[in-house]
């Protein structure tokens, strides 16, 4: 019985946890829409994924389709609408030509460096309203979460 009482509590700490970092997410996405709602041209959440992938390197069309869970000829025409834009290019890949990549032009890193700077100056606004140890404590939570985040979206895509 004590066991059973003990694992619900257990269980109830970890929702509880799980909530507040939900919530965290929340204020984290809110921010990234309106650091993409600052842009010229004003981006959507599917586009700037696809600026991520191509700024994060060897990124072509296919790598786009099954991030964003997409069909290839989706993932193909919001490529085309972006390097419409001027945000993208696609190029050949020196070590195999058949190959096309997807490449941020100047005005794509750029326009990625924007947003970076916009979500920068907003968490540093934040941060400084923090004393020395919760903004520590913060930053290691962080990239305790960023390395588990990513071992799990791993495990789940070798599952799936």
């Amino acid at each position: 019985m004590a066991r059973r009482t003990i694992r619900r509590e257990t269980e109830a700490v970890a929702s509880e946890q799980v909530d507040q970092v939900v919530d965290a997410t929340r204020v984290v996405g809110a921010l990234i829409a309106e650091s993409l709602a600052s842009l010229e041209p004003a981006l959507t959440m599917p586009q700037w994924r696809v600026l991520v992938l191509a700024n994060e390197g060897n990124c072509n069309v296919s790598a786009v389709a099954e991030d964003l869970g997409v069909h290839m000829s989706n993932a193909t025409r919001m490529c085309d609408r972006l390097v419409a834009a001027g945000l993208l290019e696609r190029r050949r890949a020196e070590h195999d030509r058949r190959q096309v990549l997807l490449v941020l032009t100047d005005a794509g890193a750029a326009l990625f460096g924007s947003a970076m700077d916009y979500r920068r100056r907003r968490i540093e606004a934040a941060m400084a309203l923090m004393g020395n140890e919760e903004r520590a404590a913060l930053a290691s939570a962080a990239s305790v979460f960023i390395e588990a985040a990513a071992r799990a979206r791993m495990t789940i895509r070798s599952a799936g």
